[in-house]
């Protein structure tokens, strides 16, 4: 039997980096890519341009590969429903994604399996947001139901004249989700795989810091994290995952709430891996790229154990450099154990061009790693050379990073 060919739907950061998991295995991989410059064309030699909201273009994509799946959730439903009924394995199936791609529909399924939710309603005009508002209390969160991805999509809303002030979305979108603004102690995220046979595994719950919407950091396992609370968010996430039938990786964003329900409540889901999944490249057995791949081909699922103490991941944005190769010499000598990832994206202010994961071993302090993981990102980002980390002996260094914008 020769090794099968698997299908990425979008040429994000995300499919450029299932690349060398696939090469590993000795699988053929595809991507359909949005335009010639994206991220994944470079890594993968058969990456087509075309449209992920034309049938015609997706089920020309998708003639000679053994499984379709993807970068992001946005293709539209009714498409792979086409797509399925030719024949084609789509993984993870549309009635899964559906509560990916819809918040909700992804509420509702959250509730009917009777997991923490944050208090939630759907809205069609602005005298229901009110009412809402006035029922629970203000602040509320107001939320487009499809589209919003990194703080996009997202409304605070502190009092009922912000909310007379969102008239102008229910143009759009209707109805709106709103929410009540939920009091958390941190955010976390817990990471799984299922495969369309069943089997499924989790990685330990992590903690994720947000800055300005955009995930910023991630410190796998969550430091000082109940274990009790860790593995009903573990139970949490598989439940999920089994109950909708997801296929491959599938993150849980969650709210940190001690004292209330389990100690958390769910914030969102993603069906692919996921930002807070990177840290697994350089510290888990098996990275959430393999994984993923071993899951659509319903193979056998790998380990998910960290290879040290502690695994962080920091996130680097576009800034002040536009030559980022530039500052790998000093980037990489100011701390070889630093393992730097590029996605071959020009840069932008604001825009996600790479991450660095640290992996620490026994006796390792995940406050030391986070600034060490900072500082080099900080470094390719902004190409400004700073001192060796054995240079670095005041107590100031090993601070704790700023976790807000």
């Amino acid at each position: 039997m020769s090794f099968p060919v698997i299908g990425v739907v979008g040429g994000g950061q995300l499919a450029r980096m299932m690349a060398p998991a696939a090469t590993a295995l000795g699988l053929e991989l595809r991507v359909l890519a949005e335009a010639e410059d994206v991220s994944a064309v470079p890594a993968v030699p058969f990456a087509p341009i075309g449209d992920y909201r034309s049938l015609d273009d997706l089920r020309a994509f998708a003639r000679g590969v053994d499984v379709l799946t993807f970068d992001h959730e946005h293709v539209p439903t009714e498409h792979l429903l086409a797509l399925m009924a030719e024949g084609v394995n789509v993984q993870p199936g549309p009635e899964a994604l559906v509560h990916a791609q819809d918040k909700l529909a992804m509420r509702a399924a959250v509730d009917a399996l009777g997991l923490p939710n944050p208090r939630w309603r759907a809205v069609h005009h602005v005298e229901e947001l009110t009412d809402f508002g006035a029922e629970i209390g203000w602040p509320i969160v107001l939320k487009t139901p499809r589209g919003g991805y990194d703080g996009k999509g997202v409304r605070v809303l502190r009092s009922a004249t912000d909310a007379l002030d969102s008239d102008d979305w229910f143009g759009t979108m209707t109805p709106l989700l709103a929410e009540e603004m939920v009091e958390f102690s941190r955010e976390l995220s817990a990471l799984v795989a299922r495969t369309p046979g069943g089997e499924s595994r989790a990685w330990p719950v992590v903690h994720t810091i947000q800055v300005k919407g955009v995930c910023d950091e991630v410190i796998a396992p969550a430091p000082e994290l109940d274990p009790a609370v860790a593995r009903a968010a573990e139970d949490a996430a598989l439940q999920i995952a089994e109950s909708l039938g997801v296929t491959g990786v599938m993150a849980a964003e969650l709210f940190e709430t001690p004292g209330r329900g389990p100690g958390f409540l769910i914030n969102e889901l993603a069906m692919r891996p996921h930002n807070t999944g990177h840290w697994t490249q350089d510290g888990s057995v098996t990275s959430q790229f393999e994984q993923h791949l071993r899951a659509v081909l319903d193979l056998p699922l790998g380990a998910t154990d960290v290879l040290g103490d502690w695994a962080v991941m920091k996130n680097y944005l576009g800034g002040a450099n536009q030559d980022l190769y530039s500052a790998f010499p000093a980037a990489l000598a100011a701390d070889p154990a630093a393992k730097v990832h590029t996605y071959g994206k020009s840069v932008r202010p604001g825009r996600k061009i790479g991450h660095v994961n640290l992996v620490g071993g026994p006796g390792s302090d995940p406050v030391d790693l986070r600034e060490r993981a900072s500082r080099v990102a900080a470094l390719v980002r902004d190409g400004v050379p700073v001192p060796p980390i054995a240079a670095r002996t005041t107590a100031s260094a090993l601070q704790k990073p700023q976790e807000t914008a």
